[in-house]
């Protein structure tokens, strides 16, 4: 904590999903997730079935495997 405020640490996680078959899953996956407060950077990769995002807290993190869920994805891990 610094004047005090906090810092939310930036954090990079690799989500494996079911379900992206092609580049419009890619697409819409990374935009989907990219309008979320925190999120920094996503790559989504429909050939090795991972979703990879930047963002500061788990909360992001957190609200990204809902919204892939509720895309119709399925979050493996």
């Amino acid at each position: 904590m610094q004047n005090g405020t906090t810092e939310e640490m930036i954090m990079e996680k690799t989500i494996k999903v079911e379900g992206m078959h092609c580049k419009s899953c890619e697409m819409l996956i990374s935009d989907v997730i990219s309008e979320i407060i925190g999120v920094q950077k996503v790559s989504a990769d429909s050939r090795k079935g991972t979703v990879t995002i930047t963002a500061t807290g788990q909360n992001a993190i957190d609200d990204a495997r809902k919204l892939i869920v509720k895309e119709g994805y399925k979050v493996v891990g």
